[in-house]
């Protein structure tokens, strides 16, 4: 089993210069096309990219909960409304939650990020067709101008997330029948959406000029240079100390002393973005669908395991980046935790954890019908969620959790929090815009 080292002892004084990360400079991330950017805002916030014309990726990637949506499993397609205000409608009723936590997008544009998803389903991999190793077949993978562009592929393909189910829309059936690219594919008939809209043509104009005709490729290159822009968040207090610029307030300091030092927090997220980009079992509390086809019965998800398939990474998930994560809870690859400092005790405590935790904590959306808490009530899921989870307990004081937390505080941007560019106060399509 992989996971992270711990930092035995105790450590007295300032974290040394050599345990900090390098200041984040403009090399570190990707060049962008201001024009494609522009592009890419307005079909960021566009209903039109899903089959049903009814959500977009803001409507589970929102600026207003720091671009993820404040619940621990969201409702995707079928359902209305923001965050944890999301609810049923009609009788669209969704068939499941979205089996995993929506993942914030800060600095998303920095050339570290080569695996991306909770389970690093995609990722640059040199000897895979186009650079990219993902689930999907070689043709799939071709043309896109980095893996974030890649990226966007997968939610408008999602029956759950943006597709719709089954026969609903001309974009559910072609997915349903595996007719993904080609003249007559989910992805050509997307990119004519966009192509046939009129307000959509000068802004493809200006950001493709040479392109005789759109493709999705252009769609997803164009909507990865808009979140690049958008939310790179280099601009925190945190960013300023590693410059010379200024010093951390005293609590900060001390819980910076302790996440580079003695509690270890750096083992696995480190680097200039707070993750080593790997796959550690952390024994997060597992409910909702789990990552299971219709066809299986089961309600687990064995994260990075289901990618490789090796025993050793059953139950590990991608350590994430922690730039504003004071606002981009709930936490956990199923966010199983509403409050931060309560994460932190869990996380540090490993086995222990699994008694206290309490289900009624978690922020679930209501949708009828379905059993949320299968894998928990299932002794034999439990203990192999258990045997996954090899490191030992490790306590920290009230305090140094408040330290740490105010440490985290640091690593606030309020520029990548407010956007750049913000919610436009309309897209080409005329379709609602979620606010």
């Amino acid at each position: 089993m992989r996971f992270c080292g711990w930092v035995l002892g105790v450590m007295i004084g300032s974290a040394a210069a050599a345990d900090l990360p390098a200041p984040v400079t403009d090399a570190d991330f990707m060049p962008l096309d201001m024009d494609q950017v522009r592009l890419g805002q307005m079909l960021f916030y566009d209903p039109i990219l899903s089959g049903n014309r009814n959500i977009s990726c803001a409507t589970c990637h929102h600026p207003k909960f720091a671009t993820a949506d404040g619940v621990a499993l969201s409702l995707g397609e079928g359902a209305v409304g923001l965050g944890p205000d999301r609810k049923i409608v009609g009788n669209n009723i969704p068939e499941q939650r979205i089996p995993r936590n929506a993942p914030a997008l800060f600095n998303l544009g920095a050339r570290e990020f080569t695996v991306m998803f909770h389970d690093g389903r995609i990722e640059v991999h040199p000897d895979k067709p186009g650079g990219l190793r993902t689930p999907m077949g070689a043709e799939m993978t071709q043309g896109f101008a980095n893996l974030l562009s890649a990226q966007t592929m997968f939610p408008v393909l999602s029956a759950d997330e943006m597709a719709g189910h089954y026969s609903e829309n001309d974009i559910s059936q072609a997915v349903r029948q595996g007719r993904i690219t080609g003249p007559d594919g989910a992805w050509s008939r997307l990119s004519a959406r966009v192509a046939e809209t009129p307000g959509y043509a000068p802004l493809v104009a200006a950001a493709f000029p040479e392109a005789e005709a759109l493709t999705f490729t252009d769609i997803s290159d164009a909507i990865a240079a808009f979140v690049a822009f958008e939310w790179r968040a280099d601009g925190s207090t945190f960013d300023a100390h590693l410059r010379g610029e200024t010093t951390l307030p005293p609590q900060a300091q001390l819980g910076m002393d302790l996440f580079y030092g003695a509690a270890g927090c750096s083992a696995c997220h480190s680097g200039a973005f707070q993750t080593d980009h790997g796959f550690h079992a952390m024994g997060v509390p597992q409910f909702g669908p789990g990552k299971a086809a219709r066809f299986e019965s089961h309600a687990r998800d064995v994260g990075r395991m289901r990618v490789t398939g090796r025993d050793d990474d059953a139950y590990a998930f991608r350590t994430p980046s922690l730039r504003n994560v004071l606002h981009t809870g709930p936490y956990g690859h199923t966010g199983s935790h509403v409050d931060l400092s309560q994460f932190i005790a869990d996380h540090m405590a490993g086995r222990d954890a699994f008694d206290r935790f309490d289900p009624a904590s978690v922020t679930l959306p209501d949708l009828p019908g379905v059993e949320d808490w299968r894998h928990m009530d299932d002794p034999a899921e439990q203990a192999a969620l258990r045997a996954a989870v090899t490191l030992p307990p490790r306590d920290l004081t009230a305090d140094d959790i408040a330290a740490l937390v105010a440490f985290l505080a640091a690593l606030d941007d309020p520029v990548a929090l407010e956007g750049r560019l913000g919610v436009p106060e309309a897209v080409p399509s005329g379709l609602p815009v979620d606010r």
